[in-house]
């Protein structure tokens, strides 16, 4: 790669020529620069223009603080504490932090070479040549400036601020991640609270049957096949007990991490049994242009579209000539008093141009690499909204499913125990026999502990149904100043 250079020394009166005539260059030049709005990259997207199960009832959430505080819509003021907590001790949350510092600091040191530079020397020499000693010292300012004529920085820093969006909205998408993890996690803690306390009941009530029974064999009112059975069922029942006991500890250890606290941290304040968090019927969505708009993750995808088409923009700008001031400005001297008073002063200035002619192809290669690199982004993109329209459909027909799950359930639950109820009457009259106690006590447990899971998956499905919408900040957060100094 040639370089063209002017050096002058002295020459005060050929500066002002040599600078204007490298700003008409410029201005000359400029015009061969293109540049592309971010947005004409995007791919095109068959958007719906509303959600499918369209009988489900919808409330219009006029209010977007209610979709970044999704959790207090569930009612449960231990959850919400629990939520915020995550949100301000995670750990898990401090790498995406730091990549956002990353990129923010990688941005201004690719801003920085937009300005010129100016860098200071100095120097002291001392020399011997026989019986003579001598000294000299120096001071020195070196400046040089490269012009962006063709767009080459400026589209460097085009791609690092589409970076620090694209850092930002992952670290809002973890955001939005965790308080989902924590709800659910939370929803399935007092899930597993509720399905204990039902195994206890039951095991409760096929103790006090089995202890009956045992009593009617003793008077010879029934044989020990019967006794034999309830005890084999109070032991299926009992071993539950132990199962959910370590899922329930295990869950609660979970949410303490989550928190940013020891895993035993929370036993005594989620000791108390609390009945699942449910969410109130009414939906408040949002129409699905509007909900890509909210998701972080789809925001992220734009930022990397931006930054790729960015840098393909630098590409090709390398492909052109590269334009650069540059100038020096020197004392010499025998001391260093004599540095401001009777040194020389020597300075120059450099007008150089670098032209590429023979490369083996390489830029135009590069650029199509980073051609390749935005095609991925879009594709990328592509898939992202189509995931993210996905995962709403799916959470809209997991509750439709889920709410006539437990509306059935309710119903077999409450048959369920006036049957159990009914059969122990019965058989303590004597008008039935033992196994259809049995048989009732087993339905009964399976419906109750059937319609405790349906309750908590209708709750969970809201949680995931809030995250599909983006619930958990607001877009606002990647231009709010507080939210920048926050995240420093």
């Amino acid at each position: 790669m040639p370089t063209l250079s002017l050096e002058t020394h002295h020459c005060a009166a050929r500066r002002p020529a040599m600078a204007l005539a490298a700003a008409l260059v410029a201005l000359a030049l400029a015009g061969c620069a293109t540049t592309q709005r971010p947005d004409a990259a995007l791919p095109a997207m068959a958007v719906p223009a509303a959600w499918s199960p369209d009988h489900l009832v919808y409330t219009p959430d006029a209010d977007p603080q209610s979709l970044a505080t999704w959790w207090q819509r569930l009612g449960d003021p231990q959850l919400s504490t629990l939520v915020e907590q995550a949100l301000q001790a995670n750990p898990s949350l401090a790498s995406s932090q730091a990549a956002l510092r990353q990129a923010r600091a990688q941005r201004d040191a690719t801003a920085a070479g937009l300005s010129p530079s100016l860098d200071g020397s100095g120097s002291a020499q001392r020399s011997r040549s026989g019986n003579s000693t001598g000294n000299s010292f120096s001071l020195g300012l070196d400046a040089s400036w490269e012009l962006d004529v063709f767009g080459r920085l400026a589209s460097g820093v085009a791609a690092s601020d589409a970076d620090v969006r694209t850092a930002q909205a992952t670290l809002e998408g973890a955001r939005v991640s965790l308080a989902a993890e924590v709800a659910l996690s939370y929803i399935e803690l007092r899930s597993l609270q509720q399905r204990l306390a039902i195994a206890r009941s039951n095991l409760a009530s096929q103790q006090e049957t089995l202890q009956i029974t045992d009593w009617r064999m003793q008077a010879g009112l029934t044989t020990s096949l019967a006794t034999e059975q309830a005890r084999a069922q109070v032991a299926q029942t009992a071993a539950q007990v132990p199962a959910l006991e370590s899922s329930l500890a295990q869950t609660r250890h979970a949410l303490a991490v989550l928190t940013g606290q020891n895993p035993a941290a929370l036993d005594t304040q989620l000791a108390s049994v609390v009945r699942v968090p449910q969410a109130p019927d009414a939906l408040a969505l949002q129409i699905p242009a509007e909900t890509l708009r909210q998701r972080p993750d789809v925001i992220a995808a734009e930022a990397r579209i931006a930054a790729a088409l960015a840098r393909v923009a630098q590409a090709d700008a390398a492909r052109y000539p590269s334009f650069r001031l540059g100038g020096s400005l020197g004392l010499r001297a025998l001391t260093i008093g004599a540095l401001t008073q009777g040194s020389s002063v020597a300075s120059a200035l450099l007008g150089s141009i670098s032209v590429p002619l023979l490369d083996g192809g390489a830029a135009r290669a590069q650029v199509r690499v980073q051609e390749a690199s935005l095609e991925q982004a879009r594709l990328n993109y592509a898939g992202t909204v189509l995931t993210a329209l996905q995962e709403v459909e799916d959470a809209l027909a997991a509750l439709q499913g889920d709410g006539a799950r437990i509306a059935q359930l309710r119903v077999a639950s409450e048959a369920a125990a006036m049957a159990a109820l009914l059969a122990q009457q019965r058989y303590n009259s004597g008008l039935v026999d033992f196994q259809t106690v049995l048989e009732t006590q087993r339905t009964q447990l399976a419906a109750q502990d059937s319609l405790a899971n349906a309750e908590a998956s209708l709750a969970s499905d809201h949680v995931r149904l809030y995250k599909a919408l983006g619930g958990g900040w607001t877009p606002a957060a990647l231009q709010s100043p507080a939210a920048v100094a926050a995240t420093n």
